[in-house]
């Protein structure tokens, strides 16, 4: 898929995009939406939608907390263009009608660019409202194919996408030879994406999946695919929904029965997972995860740098909307203004730019070459997840 440069209407739709988009789901914010109308002086704005509320609302912190320190640093070295940055941040709660409220709210606030995402239901949503405001985005946490499969031209994401993911979690089903498999998915847009990119490749794999399930999320009780994964009796099972559920379901698998491997998906990879399971019941538990900054070699010095902006130590997906914020802003200043094409040019333009997941070069599709997942494993003292196994052999 190629995206063309086409120009941008600087007219904002969004009472219709609104009526349109809360049919649907999304997030996100871009950093070129003013083009020639923006001020050429004052702040650069830059929007963020993160989970500031609900289940989900630890990573928005982490996330907000990250690239305020990216915004920070630029502003420390001179800005973009000459002009500060400046973060503007607001809640979806992972939810598709919060998030749509949120980004228009961005929009109307004067935001250029996007640098947020972490469900990609509440995600998909809002491309279209950044789309016809003429804000590019990079999404650092979200990632099913969906937002990939819209053909957006300034959509960019920089964590692995949902086949990416799927890909390392067959690699390891094999490398422990499990050759009977399940899957379980909470039919959200990154879950049941996430699930079928799974079984698509692991049966292409040869591995026999003897159970696919889907549950309802914000249920205390799940019970009956517990007693199903105790019956089929999966050599390991894949949950691609996120951990408050996660951490239910794992605890009543085990209890029914169930003794494989439980692989969660980076949706579920949060200390609070061996909270909700419980002391005794994360011994199985693996998951499929970008590294953090302490798997990172030579992160110290970044990580007391967070601490010190923050005051706790930095989360998952902190890197990502870090690196975020670099990303948009070195294709703003390769821009020479806040256009849109111009900064969509200057994005695609990008060659080996350093991140904490290594150069950074987007293919035509506007993703990242590898997803860079690895395997983590939950510490017993801690209750955080911990580098496992890093794939490379």
């Amino acid at each position: 898929m190629q995206f063309g440069s086409r120009r941008r209407k600087r007219v904002l739709h969004i009472a219709a995009a609104a009526g349109v988009l809360a049919l649907t789901a999304g997030c996100s914010s871009g950093l070129a939406g003013g083009g020639s109308e923006a001020a050429d002086d004052g702040p650069i704005k830059i929007g963020m939608l993160a989970p500031f509320s609900g289940s989900e609302s630890a990573f928005g912190a982490y996330m907000e907390n990250g690239a305020q320190l990216a915004v920070n640093e630029i502003n420390a070295d001179g800005g973009v263009l000459g002009r500060d940055l400046e973060l503007l941040v607001e809640d979806d709660a992972c939810d598709a009608t919060t998030a749509v409220s949120g980004a228009n709210k961005l929009v109307t606030d004067g935001i250029v660019a996007s640098v947020g995402g972490y469900c990609s239901g509440a995600t998909l949503p809002t491309l279209p409202i950044f789309d016809e405001a003429g804000i590019p985005m990079v999404i650092p946490a979200a990632n099913s194919n969906e937002l990939v499969d819209q053909g957006l031209p300034g959509v960019f994401l920089i964590n692995g996408t949902g086949d990416q993911q799927a890909e390392a979690a067959v690699t390891y089903a094999k490398q422990i030879g499990a050759t009977n498999v399940a899957v379980v998915d909470d039919a959200t847009s990154y879950s049941a994406d996430l699930a079928a990119a799974f079984t698509e490749q692991a049966t292409a794999a040869g591995l026999d999946v003897v159970v696919s399930e889907t549950i309802t999320p914000g249920e205390n009780d799940y019970s009956a695919v517990a007693t199903t994964l105790a019956a089929q009796k999966p050599a390991l099972v894949y949950w691609t929904g996120y951990y408050q559920e996660g951490g239910l379901i794992a605890r009543q698998s085990q209890d029914a029965g169930f003794d494989g491997v439980f692989l969660v998906a980076d949706g579920s990879v949060d200390a609070k997972f061996a909270e909700i399971a419980g002391e005794g019941y994360t011994d199985n538990v693996v998951g499929t995860f970008t590294q953090t900054p302490d798997m990172i070699e030579g992160a110290d010095q970044w990580i007391a740098d967070y601490e010190e902006l923050a005051g706790d130590p930095p989360g998952p997906y902190s890197t990502q909307a870090y690196d975020a914020v670099r990303v948009m802003a070195q294709a703003i200043e390769d821009a020479g203004d806040t256009e849109f094409d111009n900064v969509v040019a200057g994005l695609e333009g990008l060659s080996d730019f350093d991140t904490f997941a290594g150069p950074l070069t987007f293919t035509d599709t506007h993703t990242l070459s590898g997803g860079g997942f690895v395997i983590v494993a939950i510490d017993p003292t801690t209750g955080a997840f911990v580098l496992e196994d890093d794939l490379q052999g």
